[in-house]
């Protein structure tokens, strides 16, 4: 019997080793697929959130998908990563994308914050070193359904979970509606619970798109659900191979969504920060202005630490 019992542990051992092995193998082989960037400082002038109007609504892109915004007083941030590098360390190993362009804010200029949005919890989304680190008692999180477990036990004032069709009205007068978006939720293959959503954010008659990651889907409803859109926040990289379009939309798709939502101004994000697909660095960027073509002036704000503000007339 012990014989018996040893010959299947190690048959169980070899077959742990090798599916370790090949885990690594496909993870070091799409790893050799992806561009290599040298690393771009930024050459914008740096954001001063201290110095923004609570007048008005201003923002600045950080980097991905990390938004400062600044709307009429109430400053939220959205699925915000400052860390060097992105994943997970096994046994001192670290798996995971280096930032190729640093964030245009660090800790401290950020500040404190009103809310946190997470669309989802990927790991380019929900960063635990980023939330542990911005944690306190004055910001309340918005968050995924089935999510809020990543964070719970960090000090946040408080947290909420949304799914798509829901809406909130924070106390600061904000109101947020969890949108359907075509994306996934897993952070790793066994969490099948986890929820993803995009927002609509509403304050003072101003509307704006922020819907994490998705596919195509078309936005055609939500000027007739919400009324004028002012501003959307697009991702428009992470789109090769083919296959990730599954997941993640293309510029021309990208833009075709921004056009059917009618809003006035386009932020392109979720782009020039991480290496996370096969498409050159500034593929995306550039097929999005081959789309847009003679509108290209609606797309504001091109590079991370860029400032835009709404115009007062147009509010």
């Amino acid at each position: 019997m012990l014989n018996f019992f040893t010959w299947v542990g190690s048959i169980v051992g070899v077959l742990l080793i090798g599916l370790i092995g090949y885990v690594v193998y496909r993870y070091w082989y799409h790893m050799g697929q992806l561009p290599k960037p040298e690393f771009r400082h930024l050459d914008t002038k740096k954001p001063v959130p201290a110095d923004w109007s609570h007048d008005e609504v201003t923002f600045t892109w950080i980097g991905h998908s990390t938004i400062l915004l600044n709307m009429f007083g109430t400053k939220i941030l959205t699925d915000p990563i400052l860390g060097e590098k992105l994943g997970i360390k096994l046994a001192g190993v670290h798996f995971g994308p280096k930032r190729f362009t640093p964030p245009a804010l660090d800790f401290a200029e950020i500040g404190e914050v009103d809310i946190i949005l997470l669309s989802h919890a990927h790991l380019d989304h929900v960063d635990l070193p980023t939330l542990q680190k911005i944690a306190n008692r004055s910001t309340h999180v918005i968050t995924a359904n089935q999510t809020s477990k990543l964070f719970k036990h960090m000090p946040f004032g408080s947290y909420e979970e949304m799914q798509p069709g829901e809406a909130v009205t924070t106390k600061e007068g904000m109101t947020v509606t969890a949108i359907p978006v075509r994306h996934w939720g897993n952070r790793f293959p066994w969490n099948h619970e986890y929820g993803y959503n995009g927002y609509m954010i509403e304050k003072n008659g101003v509307r704006i798109l922020y819907p994490g990651d998705t596919a195509y889907i078309s936005m055609e409803n939500l000027p007739k659900q919400f009324g004028p859109i002012d501003l959307v926040f697009m991702p428009i990289g992470a789109y090769k191979p083919d296959s990730y379009q599954a997941a993640h939309c293309t510029p021309e798709q990208a833009w075709q969504m921004f056009k059917e939502t009618e809003a006035k101004w386009l932020v392109p994000i979720h782009w020039n920060t991480f290496v996370l697909s096969r498409e050159p660095v500034d593929e995306p960027f550039e097929r999005l202005l081959a789309a847009a073509g003679d509108e290209r002036d609606r797309i504001v704000v091109e590079k991370q630490g860029e400032t835009f503000s709404i115009p007062v007339q147009s509010m």
